[in-house]
Order: structure tokens, then C-alpha cells, then sequence
């Protein structure tokens, strides 16, 4: 079926878990022709929670795109996953929707996930509405939620349409004046969006005052409702009940003929250039335009390879055409373009300005690139979705011995679905690291790198990077002298040191007079001495903050070699440091939690109790606050889950490095304890 830009909705059902959001998508799916029969998620069978893991925990981890078509519409629906554990997907996602329909149950009403969803939304300029779903189960109060909404989300929260008989159907009080609801009146409800909507546009409303209602024309209505839509001045609310499908027809008719196409929408974020200079570009669904597409997820089918799914802004993408990748010279060929729905992958001829269409086995696609078919769009980039920083690690190695390239490859395929999934090897600690939102979000990613990949691994938390340094002055001196029966070996240093400010570094400093050393053997010393540096003197950590001056020493024209100073000034180094109080520094954090207002206390206490120190509170509205404090980051182990535990699965954090500073005692000498069977055995 054939279509243009402006009859594409592009829309993402976004929410709590257990709203009902997946239900929802079979649902629409289903009146929109697109499915004979919805699936359930109890089944195991609807289109967007195909993956196994998905089916057998019974809610969505990745987003999932399908659409359906009728007469005037073609609507591209994009579930995302509820639990915050899964929100990498989920933002990610987002990017490519023009209009957010926040899922609220209607028995549990306003959740963390509504107010977060709404928040995205708002913050990246997209239309956002409200679906009240489960309208028909008993009990419901729906007066008192849309109150509620109302009260939390502003007066711009309005229905386009109105529950009645129990909720076993719903009244259009947008377009209607007349008839009753289980919320009253139909006519003071439709007196109150068509007040919201004509106060916008200065030219509707003088039509309006003039002439009335009656006066405006379809497309007078239409335009100021997608400019309310647009600037935030309505968040329209629509009720429904996907599983009984009650108001699920009459949505796909709201959308068709309210909802924004991709021409009327806020531009998307664009720039050209990076940094401060960076200059916004504005790309026009024009569909005889230059190609501009931008790359929102990645998928690794194992039977089409790796595939690249796309938002369309502006051009048309042809099969067969060349594009390149960001700033590539090498173009590659789009041999099938595919639409999505669900698993299955549908060859397309075309995709138009708004569209999301996808191509396989491009190895250089990757989340977030741009697409394009000029190098008149080299170096244009998308603002980046605000991406939720993964605050949980741990340390992985194959359990087997040779599995090791196939560990790196198979991370690396994890890491490319899942922009909040990190994985990072650390050369100072020499250890693999994964990092993700929560420890369910580990668990769920070691699982796939098991079921799909066949790696075994091996966990263990991550090495905290603790730093030595010195605390006073001190002189070192060694001679290192060895004769083994031919030339031998000769080597004299001294040396001062002295602490440096924390976060200064390393300074080398070559105040030898008299060629004592010779000039070629310095070099030398300096590499005895950052051999040090590098692995430690008491607890087998980097040393830092330390000056280090050469002033003296002796040489012998014969034996004096490289490897004599090196050691020489190793040992040198070595014997200064254990005169100069050395010490082990910590890891500091800048530490911000937010949770709601009703667990200050729970926070408060809980940080204490991990030598923190709290630098302020700010409150925020909705009755939330948010806590900053400055933490060691080897109390922070297992904090998510406590937070997660006092605050009901409420509360979030992230955390910055701040600086180094001296460990307590206890844990000086834990660590330098825990040193010295490695010098032994060294």
C-alpha cells in the first residue's frame, strides 16, 4: 500500500510496567487490520515480546516496531518496555516517535514510570497524550484519576473522549456537544478542550469569538489542535480497554485525524559540526530532498545478520540506492529495505520522509548514526537521546580458556543493541566490565550472551581504582652492583620526592650536576621510576601526586648499562616512598539521588552509614527531592538495590568522580595486607 508523509503517524506507548502497553499494541494492531487475532501476553504470542526471555518473564526488554495501514493512515506503533531496568530501548526508541501515548492503568492511576515518560517527552519537544486503559474493569474511580491527572500534569490534561456505560464504551466530547458519560456532562467537557484549543492560535480564536463554533472550519480545528499538541498545551487524554478493545477503534480515528503527521511536528535536533560551534540544520520531509535518516536501533538477527532500523526525516531511500554512514567516504548499497513488524521483516520498495523502514548487514551501522546520500550532510549528527548512565557493574572472564575472542565479539553485539548496556576494558585494573541499569539488566544480558552466543562466563565485582601518594618529603638511595663473572652491571642513584597537589600528577625533574649520571642514562632512571608508578609500592596501585627529583648518582665507564639505572632507580624510588608516609587514596563521588519526599529520612540515614558526606537537598515537584553527597565509591556496592528497597523501586541516582583523598586506616591496611602475598611471590 502506497502512502505519503502526511498520512504517517509515528507513535510510542510508553509507561509503567503493567499498564497494559503491549496489550494495547496487539489491540490497535488488530482493529487496524494488521492482525487477524490479537495474541495475549499470557500466551506467549503477540508481535512485539517475541523474544524468549520476554515471553517467559511476560513483559517487554526491547523496543518493537509494526504498523498497520487503512484508508488515509499508515501508523508505525513502537512498544517500549515499562521497567526502568530496560530504559536504554525504551529512550532510545523515543527518538524516532512524533507523538508519546503514555499508557496509565486505570486502577492504579499516576506511577513513576507516567511522570517519567511525560518528562522525556516534554524535554525532547515531542506531542505527548494520556491513554487511560482497563476502563472496563470494576471499581474504577475514572473521575478521580482524570482529576488526579490533572492535578499532577496541569489544566492542559483534557479528554477527547469520555468512558460510559461502566466503561463498556466510550463518547467523543471533542467533536460531540451532546450526551452523557460516567464523567457527566459531554458538553462541559467538549466546552473545555475547545476552550484549550482555539486559545492558541490567534486567528482561530478571533474566528471562534466572531462566529462560533460553528464557524470554524475541520482544518481551522485541526491545525490549532496539532500547535497545542506541539508547544505542550494539551496533553490529551483518551480512554480505552485494550483487552475488550472498548475506544481502541475510535483512537486509530483520533489519530488519523488529530494526532501530527511528520510534517507538523517540532524539527528534530540536528546539528552539524560538534561542540559549541555546532550549528542546527533543518531537515525538510521533502521526499525529492537529500537522504537524511537516522539509525535508532540495532538488532543482530541471526538470520538476516545485523540490522539497522531507521527514522527517515527527509529524502526517500530506495532500494538499491547508496548511502553513506555519518561521515564515510565508502558508500554502501541498500540491497533490501525492509519494514518491521514485530519479528518479521517485509521488503519494501521505498520509504518516505517519517518513515521507519530498516537495511541488513551493514557492518558500520550503529546507534545514533546519519544516514545520508550527499557528502553535503558529512558531519551532521542528531542530538542524542538523554540516555540513563548504567550505575551497575560487574567484571566478566570466559569460563573457558580460548573463549576469550568470542567473549569480546559477543559483548560487543550485546552493546550495540542496548545503548545503555557499556562495555569497557580497564587497562588498570585489566579487567572486562560491563555496566548496566540494574542487576536484572546484567542478568538478562548474561543470559543472552549464553542462549545466543554460547559464552560462559565468569563474575566477580569490579576492582575499585584506588591510587597511592605520598604525604611528605623524603630522600632515596640505591646501588645496584652485579658481577657475573664477564661485564657486570653498575648503576647509582639519589633521589628526593615530595607530594604534589591532589590531582597534579607526576613531575620527573633531572637536577644531576657534573655528569654523575651520564645524560644518556637518565632516561633510564625515569623508566625505573615510572615502573613504580605504575604498579604500586604498598597496595599494588598506581602512585600519583609525586615529584620526583634525580640529583645525584655514580656511573662506571664500563658496567653502567641501561637495565643498571633502571633498577637503580626503581630501588630508589622504592626506598624514598617508605620514608615518605605513604598512603592509599579512595575514589570519591559526587553522588545525586532522587526518590520521593517520603524516604528523606531512609536516604539520609543510609548515607551516613557510608561515610558520606550530603553537600544539599532540593525539592522538586510532584513531592520528590534530590539528594547530592559526596561518597567513597567502595561503600556504593549493592546501593542500587538498597535504594531500590527503601524507596519502593522509586528511587534513581547517578554519580560523577569527583576526587581522590585518604582511605581510613582499616581499609590502608586491608589493602596493604592484601599486597604483600603478591610481593611475596613476585
Amino acid at each position: 500500500m502506497s502512502y505519503s508523509t502526511p498520512q504517517i503517524r509515528n507513535v510510542a506507548l510508553a509507561g509503567h510496567p503493567g499498564t497494559g502497553k503491549t496489550t494495547l499494541f496487539e489491540a490497535l494492531l488488530h482493529a487496524g487490520g494488521a492482525l487477524q487475532a490479537a495474541g495475549t501476553v499470557e500466551r506467549g504470542n503477540t508481535v512485539s515480546d517475541f523474544d524468549p526471555i520476554e515471553k517467559e518473564r511476560g513483559h517487554s526488554i526491547d523496543a518493537a516496531i509494526a504498523s498497520l495501514d487503512r484508508p488515509g493512515l499508515h501508523l508505525n506503533l513502537i512498544d517500549t518496555p515499562g521497567y526502568p531496568d530496560f530504559r536504554g530501548p525504551a529512550l532510545a526508541a523515543l527518538a524516532a516517535a512524533d507523538t508519546v501515548a503514555v499508557v496509565v492503568d486505570a486502577g492504579s492511576g499516576i506511577a513513576h514510570g507516567t511522570r517519567r515518560m511525560l518528562d522525556y517527552a516534554h524535554q525532547r519537544g515531542l506531542c505527548r497524550m494520556l491513554v487511560v486503559n482497563k476502563i472496563d474493569q470494576a471499581g474504577h474511580d475514572h473521575g478521580a484519576l482524570l482529576a488526579a491527572l490533572r492535578e499532577a500534569f496541569g489544566p492542559e490534561v483534557l479528554p477527547l473522549n469520555l468512558p460510559a456505560d461502566g466503561g463498556a464504551r466510550v463518547v467523543d466530547c471533542f467533536t460531540l456537544r451532546d450526551g452523557s458519560s460516567d464523567l457527566g456532562a459531554v458538553g462541559d467537557w467538549h466546552q473545555k478542550i475547545l476552550d484549550q484549543v482555539v486559545e492558541i492560535n490567534e486567528t482561530v480564536m478571533e474566528h471562534y469569538l466572531d462566529l462560533g463554533e460553528g464557524g470554524l472550519s475541520g482544518q481551522e480545528l485541526h491545525d490549532a489542535f496539532e500547535q497545542c499538541l506541539r508547544e505542550g498545551h494539551l496533553i490529551p487524554v483518551c480512554f480505552v480497554s485494550a483487552r475488550t478493545g472498548v475506544g481502541v477503534r475510535e483512537w486509530l480515528d483520533l489519530a488519523q485525524r488529530l494526532l501530527p503527521h511528520p510534517g507538523e511536528v517540532n524539527p528534530p535536533p540536528f546539528r552539524k559540526g560538534l561542540g559549541p560551534n555546532a550549528e542546527p540544520v533543518l531537515a525538510r520531509p521533502d521526499p525529492d530532498a537529500h537522504v537524511i535518516a537516522d539509525v535508532f536501533k540495532i538488532v543482530n538477527d541471526p538470520f538476516v545478520g545485523k540490522l539497522g532500523i531507521f527514522r527517515v526525516y527527509q529524502g526517500t531511500v530506495r532500494k538499491d540506492m547508496q548511502l553513506f554512514v555519518d561521515d564515510g567516504r565508502k558508500p554502501f548499497k541498500v540491497a533490501h529495505l525492509y519494514r518491521l513488524q514485530g519479528k518479521e521483516h517485509v521488503e519494501i520498495a521505498q520509504a518516505v520522509p517519517g518513515d521507519i523502514a530498516a537495511v541488513a548487514k551493514v557492518e558500520d551501522l550503529h546507534f545514533d548514526a546519519v544516514l545520508h546520500d550527499s557528502h553535503d550532510e558529512d558531519h551532521i549528527h542528531l542530538q542524542p537521546p538523554a540516555l540513563p548512565r548504567p550505575m551497575f557493574s560487574l567484571a566478566v572472564t570466559a569460563a573457558s580458556k580460548g573463549q576469550e575472542q568470542k567473549l569480546g565479539l559477543a559483548l560487543h553485539r550485546l552493546a550495540e543493541e542496548d545503548p545503555a548496556f557499556v562495555v569497557e576494558h580497564s587497562a588498570e585494573t585489566n579487567e572486562t566490565v560491563i555496566r548496566g541499569l540494574s542487576d536484572l539488566h546484567l542478568r538478562v544480558m548474561l543470559r543472552r550472551l549464553h542462549e545466543r552466543y554460547g559464552v560462559e562466563v565468569v563474575t566477580h565485582p569490579p576492582r575499585i581504582a584506588y591510587r597511592e601518594t605520598i604525604a611528605q618529603p623524603a630522600e632515596g638511595h640505591h646501588r645496584h652492583k652485579k658481577q657475573t663473572g664477564g661485564a657486570g652491571q653498575f648503576g647509582e642513584v639519589f633521589l628526593r620526592i615530595a607530594p604534589l597537589p591532589r590531582g597534579a600528577g607526576f613531575e620527573f625533574v633531572d637536577e644531576v650536576k657534573g655528569g654523575t649520571i651520564p645524560g644518556q642514562f637518565i632516561p633510564a632512571v625515569e623508566k625505573g621510576v615510572r615502573q613504580v608508578l605504575a604498579s604500586g609500592a604498598i597496595a599494588g596501585y598506581p602512585i600519583q601526586d609525586v615529584r620526583v627529583v634525580v640529583y645525584d648518582g655514580k656511573h662506571h665507564p664500563v658496567d653502567s648499562k641501561e637495565i643498571a639505572f633502571v633498577t637503580a632507580g626503581k630501588r630508589a624510588f622504592l626506598d624514598a616512598i617508605s620514608k615518605a608516609q605513604p598512603q592509599v587514596l579512595e575514589p570519591i563521588v559526587e553522588l545525586e539521588v532522587s526518590a520521593p519526599e517520603a524516604h528523606m529520612g531512609d536516604i539520609s540515614g543510609g548515607l551516613a552509614a557510608k561515610r558520606a558526606r550530603i553537600t544539599g537537598t532540593d525539592s522538586l515537584p510532584g513531592g520528590e527531592i534530590v539528594v547530592r553527597a559526596q561518597v567513597p565509591l567502595a561503600e556504593l556496592e549493592g546501593y542500587a538495590a538498597e535504594l531500590k528497597s527503601v524507596t519502593a523501586g522509586r528511587g534513581r541516582y547517578s554519580l560523577d568522580f569527583s576526587h581522590y583523598e585518604p582511605a581510613p586506616a582499616p581499609v590502608q591496611r586491608r589493602l596493604m595486607d592484601a599486597f604483600k602475598p603478591r610481593l611475596e611471590e613476585d
